[in-house]
């Protein structure tokens, strides 16, 4: 079976969603709604159930099989990034320190910027040490914002 394809609206934009037929393969913005088959691929319609949760404030943690691939340092820090509570937010440098690879602080940057899953692999959750809000899905800050006031308690 090949890939499928899901789009769905989200509160900051439309969420593009690849699978195959056991493994998640991406999430990643899109510029707008495609046309695309209407999907019964359950491992889609249950990412989707799990995202709209997530965007509603009920799910603080998704439980998806994710087909990661990556070099063995992208996959430690996208683990790293896993490890960071919800609500939460660390520092490039505290990343780097977790991982114990304190002078890869821009590595971590490229490794965050290759996550294929944002939101699931929160990546949102990293900041400048000085808690300014860096780089996010390119210049795309204002989702990293929306994506964090959304795991402040109401």
């Amino acid at each position: 079976m090949g890939v499928s394809t899901l789009y769905m609206e989200s509160p900051i934009g439309v969420l593009e969603l690849k699978a195959e037929e056991e493994w998640l393969v991406s999430l990643r913005f899109a510029s707008e709604v495609k046309p695309a088959p209407v999907t019964e691929q359950p491992l889609l319609l249950e990412a989707k159930r799990q995202l709209e949760e997530y965007f509603k404030g009920i799910r603080d943690e998704f439980t998806l099989p994710l087909k990661i691939e990556g070099t063995e340092f992208q996959r430690e820090v996208w683990k790293a990034l896993r490890e960071i509570p919800y609500g939460s937010t660390c520092s490039y440098v505290d990343v780097a320190k977790r991982i114990e690879r304190p002078k890869a602080v821009r590595a971590i940057g490229q490794a965050n910027k290759a996550n294929k899953f944002p939101i699931i692999i929160p990546c949102h959750r990293v900041i400048g040490k000085n808690n300014s809000l860096t780089g996010y899905a390119g210049k795309q800050v204002d989702k990293k914002e929306i994506l964090l006031s959304l795991e402040q308690p109401k």
